[in-house]
């Protein structure tokens, strides 16, 4: 019964070399783990009839993912899965273009499970729960994270101390957001209440600025990119939207809000790149489609106070939108219309603005629920567990921070930990960049950067947690190196 496993294993070593084609580390960290689970699981007596079964389960699934490796044409039906998975957010809106009628049938979309939150973290657990006494969890990003953090401890991995470079051509203006390009490491771009936009460089040495996209006539209040880098979206005080071309700088289209209104945040569909929401000062929520220019029929809902942050969970079907009346409100998004349906509401404190939102399905495995990290002007950094699929919220723990009247924004670390404890990271009114373990009961302060002269009010990750940049209100963007040990 034993070969069964091995032919599971072989099916996977088959496919092996078509995984993460830009990290081969990973490859190997993944097959070495699949060879110990199925180890395992080989001792678990399971019926010959089940594993057979899943070994022509496995073996279906990974055909259709990189193309059926016993056909001639395999190689060829890999190429071409390739060509098209990496067609880029460009293309797509090229396609919309040509047939505007595509929405639905064509677009940035990949398939997604319908699992409830309830159901995710009851799996979450199980996973953890079925593990012996510190062994790491077996998931990719887990995996990941342990081998570029190279079994450290959690204040190692986030010993950051040394600044990397200084960007000051926004200066005497705020920097409310600063974004490292998907699974990028040296990508870098920023926004500016100067009304323009910087993509910067950060090798080869020295880091530079590539170049400056200009167009809006007031200040950029958020921008995002799209989930190949190939465009990026921004909002402005100018009341429009606009698409620019991250390769040449060029604007690809200029929308205008469908109130008039200052547009206040922004963020892409997950899933569906050609979808956008914006949030403006009318208290509206609107979903536009980048490459009609228009609003999707459906897909606007009213809040209790101007729009300041906007956050998806990874699927793409629950959508958080934060006002400056101290509410946050869920929305079941329809992935196949783009249609907004309310679903609750969150007082966090009445009158207090809410400046941030960030979702994770799973910060680590000690953090194993799905979650919500949120600023609301309170001095403290707030951390909410989502209890169900229509995004209630149920406070878990706050953490102190100054912060009472500017903009901060926070995000979770964009590796799991595979030790113990989880880390978030915010700004902070005291012009500090704070660190802190979630699941760390006493003492969950980790890290703590100073050199800012004003505010901090934005912290991005690059996709290895190698650097970490951050802005403040007076425009000026420092890029934090990880201390070498």
């Amino acid at each position: 019964m034993a070969a069964v496993w091995q032919q599971v294993l072989a099916v996977d070593a088959r496919y092996n070399a078509y995984r993460t084609p830009t990290f081969p580390q990973f490859r190997t960290q993944y097959i070495r783990r699949r060879s110990q689970l199925l180890r395992e699981n080989a001792k678990a007596g399971h019926p010959p009839a089940l594993r057979r079964q899943y070994l022509r389960l496995r073996g279906q699934l990974l055909g259709q993912r990189y193309g059926p490796l016993s056909e001639p044409g395999s190689a060829r039906a890999y190429s071409n899965s390739i060509v098209r998975s990496s067609r880029t957010t460009l293309d797509r809106m090229e396609d919309f273009e040509d047939d505007p009628r595509a929405l639905g049938a064509r677009g940035h979309r990949r398939s997604v499970s319908r699992g409830s939150y309830q159901l995710q973290a009851q799996m979450n657990r199980a996973v953890y729960e079925d593990r012996p006494p510190g062994s790491v969890v077996p998931t990719s990003a887990a995996e990941a994270s342990r081998a570029m953090a190279g079994d450290t401890s959690l204040s190692e991995n986030y010993a950051f101390a040394g600044m990397y470079h200084v960007f000051d051509q926004h200066v005497d203006k705020a920097v409310p957001r600063v974004r490292f390009a998907n699974d990028d490491r040296h990508r870098l771009a920023c926004c500016s209440l100067d009304g323009s936009i910087s993509l910067c460089q950060l090798v080869p040495a020295p880091p530079t600025v590539l170049r400056v996209l200009r167009g809006h006539t007031r200040g950029v209040s958020d921008f995002a990119w799209s989930l190949s880098n190939d465009i990026l979206v921004s909002t402005s005080l100018d009341a429009t939207m606009r698409i620019w071309a991250s390769e040449d700088g060029r604007c690809i289209r200029e929308i205008p809000d469908p109130d008039g209104a200052e547009l206040l945040c922004c963020t892409f569909q997950p899933v569906n790149n050609n979808l956008t929401v914006v949030g403006n000062a009318k208290h509206n929520v609107h979903v536009m489609n980048i490459s009609t220019g228009k609003k999707v029929k459906g897909g606007s809902s009213k809040l209790t106070g101007r729009v300041l942050a906007l956050s998806f969970d990874a699927p793409g079907r629950l959508l958080w939108a934060g006002d400056d009346r101290g509410s946050v409100f869920s929305f079941l998004f329809d992935m196949a219309t783009g249609k907004l349906t309310k679903a609750k509401r969150l007082v966090v404190h009445e009158g207090s603005p809410v400046t941030s939102i960030s979702a994770r399905s799973w910060v680590s495995r000690e953090a194993r629920d799905p979650s919500l990290l949120i600023n609301a002007c309170l001095n403290k950094l707030l951390l909410y567990r989502v209890v169900d699929n229509e995004g209630t919220l149920q406070l878990k723990r706050s953490f102190p921070i100054e912060q009472s009247a500017h903009p901060v924004r926070s995000i979770f670390c964009p590796l799991m930990s595979f030790r113990q404890g989880a880390c978030v990271v915010t700004g902070s009114e005291d012009m500090c960049v704070h660190f802190f373990d979630v699941e760390r009961a006493a003492k969950a302060a980790v890290n703590k950067l100073q050199g800012h002269s004003a505010p901090v009010l934005d912290v991005s990750f690059n996709c290895d947690e190698s650097l970490l940049a951050s802005s403040d209100a007076s425009g000026m963007v420092i890029v934090w190196r990880r201390e070498q040990k």
